[in-house]
């Protein structure tokens, strides 16, 4: 017998919630195949089983909270584990007495197989736990995703099944919050949620953070991506974007302004003399912020696949710890989603936090004539504690001078 237990992922992280079984009791599983998807602050964890055989026991459901070290299944090892899925059916099969009392046991152990009626549904953890209370087959529920993954919004507009009335009792909790579910749809914060959450509180509290802003023409930038985007893919494989110019950007400014790239720990102050820019992505569960490492080092190529890489990884839940821990500082698009000015929330304990935004047209004044040029909003957001006003005004107008000049950029690289 092979227990299956929530290993230790990192010295931060005690616990983590059941996102996704991927084999259900009875299942034949394989040494070193991947059995179930952990839910932590930081990252999505795939736990492997390290013996073949059958799993025969699931002891944590979906939407659980597991702490390291905790003994979540069973996975019968050896050849003595094959024979158990045809046990089953002898047992279900003979009408003795002895058969029905077996047969209880292992339906019981997993609900999973019930939620999807043998179907692999994508869903979140909320929504099968929501499913499992109401009694409802995910399968049966429609996703107003167009990726196909249901939410808790969509498991709560379906209509619960015939096995639901037992049911009625996990409802009490709601009754007594007073939420009326027709004018409210009640969604339990995920659990990197509650840590996005506590922290970016943590940071508002801590920290003594001022917001600085600026403007960039960024005419000279879009004109030459256009002149070279094509020769840069052709010679590199790459796309050209904005990121590797406003990296290298930050990277230049950060050397002439070392305390925006420093921390405090205790009562000091850490000057930090590397260069691992966070870059931050939107992802359905919500902000991660992985990191580029040694961006001093990259040239625009590598840049732009260390981006792309770390978003599709991402995205798909690949992400490691590695991706996510040691940042020096940050850069935030709220651009992308058509944001004209924000004041960005520093990371962790970073000193500061660059934010871009949407590029509009706007009329400006140049060489004394009034044209139409399009600009961008910087946002520098720092920790006053650290970075006075000359370095974090010095620091945006280095960027913006470089971002309207990017043939400097090549001087710095």
């Amino acid at each position: 017998m092979a227990e299956i237990k929530v290993p230790e992922l990192a010295e931060s992280i005690t616990e983590g919630s059941i996102a996704q079984w991927v084999k259900k009791v009875g299942d034949r599983v394989e040494k070193g195949e991947f059995i179930v998807e952990l839910e932590t602050d930081k990252v999505n964890a795939e736990i492997i089983s390290e013996e073949a055989g059958v799993l025969t026991q699931i002891l944590a459901e979906e939407g659980d909270t597991v702490l390291v070290g905790q003994v979540i299944a069973v996975v019968e090892a050896g050849e003595g584990a094959a024979p158990a899925p045809v046990v089953a059916a002898p047992v279900e099969a003979t009408p003795a007495p002895a058969a029905p009392q077996a047969a209880p046991a292992p339906v019981a152990a997993a609900p999973v197989v019930v939620e999807t009626s043998g179907e692999r549904v994508i869903a979140s953890p909320a929504a099968r736990k929501l499913a499992r209370e109401k009694g409802i087959d995910l399968a049966a529920v429609s996703p107003v995703d167009p990726q196909g993954r249901v939410r808790v919004q969509d498991v709560a507009a379906h209509g619960t099944a015939p096995v639901a009335a037992p049911q009625a009792a996990p409802a009490a909790p709601k009754a007594v919050a007073a939420v009326d579910e027709s004018r409210v749809t009640v969604e339990k914060m995920s659990r990197r949620r509650q840590t996005i959450a506590k922290r970016l509180l943590e940071v508002k509290q801590s920290t003594a953070m001022l917001t600085t802003f600026n403007e960039v023409d960024m005419t000279n930038v879009m004109a030459l991506r256009s002149r070279k985007k094509d020769q840069f893919f052709e010679s590199t494989g790459s796309k050209l974007g904005f990121m590797s110019f406003f990296t290298k950007a930050v990277v230049a400014a950060l050397k002439k302004y070392p305390y925006v790239n420093a921390q405090i720990v205790g009562d000091e102050i850490h000057l930090n003399n590397f260069f691992d820019i966070g870059v931050a992505v939107s992802t359905e569960e919500g902000l991660v912020v992985p990191v580029v490492r040694d961006a001093d080092r990259k040239n625009f190529a590598e840049i732009e696949d260390s981006i792309s890489d770390l978003a599709k990884k991402a995205r798909d839940k690949k992400l490691g710890l590695a991706d996510l821990s040691g940042g020096s500082f940050t850069i935030t698009n709220g651009g992308v989603f058509g944001s004209l000015m924000s004041t960005p929330i520093m990371n962790g304990t970073q000193a500061a936090i660059l934010g871009m935004h949407t590029i509009k047209k706007r009329p400006v004044e140049v060489n004394g004539e009034v044209e139409i040029r399009p600009m961008m909003y910087l946002a520098l957001s720092y920790d006053h504690r650290i970075i006075d006003g000359k370095d974090s005004v010095g620091f945006l107008k280095t960027v913006k001078e470089l971002l309207e000049n990017p043939e400097d950029l090549l001087l710095n690289s």
